[in-house]
């Protein structure tokens, strides 16, 4: 096998903050290590302890902040299994707006408060150049509760340089606001992935990835707490996922690069492009990254209306709003056509090969003229969030 010479493999970290909503700071959350190697079973247990720190604002109004504490777990069992674990508690509070995000009076949006609680768990059998993986979830707050299942399979070539990849998962979601005073009860929204991919070793420095994702979705997709907000009850995607590693011997670095392609029937198509450097120094390791997104608006998205002074008309939303009752509309500014810029600091700092400390730092903004090609939405105000995420991460 021509192994490429790319950096240590990054270990996972559980589920993710569930304020992490925004398309431009989770589009590429959930992506896996990229590798293409023989299927071993690992030979140390790893424990991973981290702390997430999340908040966002708008010109005058800090509006959302988040935490959310995370352990890992991964074992291996009877040298040919291994089971892996994880868990978050989410504690969210801020200001929800009721309309748009964008130009809505303080006095027109409502206080929120929730914790969420999340767990998965994983288990492998591995095989001669083969794995088999199954996997549930868990993720419950006090209007939301969500169960899913996952089957994965993953096999490699004679010679350990292409990998390919199958997998499907599904998911079960309940909706009911009863318990904070909504009028939302026991609605139900259901989810099928099906995911196919390939991953090939190119060069001694080069490893690349494709993966396409179809999902298939049906039932209750309207914000619950925005009057009027009425979406389709169907929503399939088509998601195709490229990346990149290359190994600069020059400099000991490997470059990550990435881009991904989403669209869906409701109209949103979005483009994200990543990139980041990987400089080991020492113990240390320090890696920048940038990230571009860009994203159309939903077909049934609403523009703010402003009145003759540039303010936000409420009265005048409402008025188009009811015009429109019986057909899909939505204010929420997720489904508006912006852009986003987010960039990106990790250190970590090894005091041996199997006990590492690190530190991430994102910073994103969001506004409607980095919408790529054209303006985005009209009367947008920008639009930034801060991340930032400590952890620990041990095996033996």
């Amino acid at each position: 096998m021509n192994k490429p010479h790319l950096n240590r493999p990054q270990t996972a970290t559980g589920v993710l903050l569930a304020s992490l909503v925004l398309p431009g700071l989770a589009a590429l959350a959930a992506i896996t290590p990229l590798r293409a190697a023989a299927e071993n079973a690992p030979e140390k247990t790893t424990i991973a302890l981290k702390y997430g720190s999340y908040s966002d604002s708008q010109p005058g109004w800090d509006r959302v902040k988040a935490t959310a504490p995370q352990v890992y777990v991964q074992a291996p069992i009877a040298g040919e299994w291994s089971i892996e674990a994880s868990g978050v508690v989410d504690n969210v509070s801020g200001a929800s707006p009721r309309w748009h995000t964008q130009h809505t009076q303080l006095s027109g949006a409502s206080q929120m408060s929730d914790e969420r609680k999340a767990g998965d768990v994983k288990v492998t059998r591995y095989l001669a150049r083969a794995a088999v993986s199954a996997s549930v979830a868990y993720s419950e707050e006090h209007d939301y509760i969500s169960r899913a299942l996952g089957l994965d399979a993953r096999w490699s070539s004679d010679d350990n340089n292409r990998t390919w990849t199958m997998g499907y998962g599904t998911s079960s979601d309940r909706i009911d606001t009863t318990y904070s005073g909504g009028s939302v009860i026991d609605q139900h929204k259901r989810t099928h992935e099906f995911m196919g991919g390939v991953t090939q070793v190119l060069t001694p420095t080069d490893i690349a990835q494709l993966n396409f994702t179809r999902s298939i979705g049906e039932g209750y997709y309207n914000d619950p707490y925005k009057t009027l907000d009425q979406r389709p009850n169907q929503r399939d995607a088509w998601i195709a996922l490229a990346r990149w590693n290359h190994y600069l011997a020059q400099f000991d670095a490997s470059v990550r690069s990435s881009y991904r392609y989403y669209s869906d029937t409701f109209g949103v198509q979005s483009h994200t492009a990543g990139v980041e450097w990987v400089q080991p120094a020492g113990r240390w390791t320090f890696t920048p990254g940038a990230r571009y997104y860009s994203q159309s608006a939903a077909n049934f998205y609403l523009d703010p209306i402003l009145d003759a002074q540039g303010q936000y008309d409420q009265a005048a939303v409402f008025a188009r709003a009811f015009s429109r009752i019986g057909s899909n509309q939505s204010t929420d500014q997720r489904l508006a056509a912006f852009g986003a810029v987010t960039l990106s600091m990790k250190v970590s700092y090894a005091f041996t090969p199997d006990t590492v400390v690190d530190v991430k730092y994102e910073v994103y903004h969001q506004t409607a003229d980095l919408h790529l090609g054209s303006a985005g939405s009209p009367n947008l105000d920008p639009f930034n969030a801060n991340f930032m995420q400590i952890g620990l991460t041990h095996r033996f």
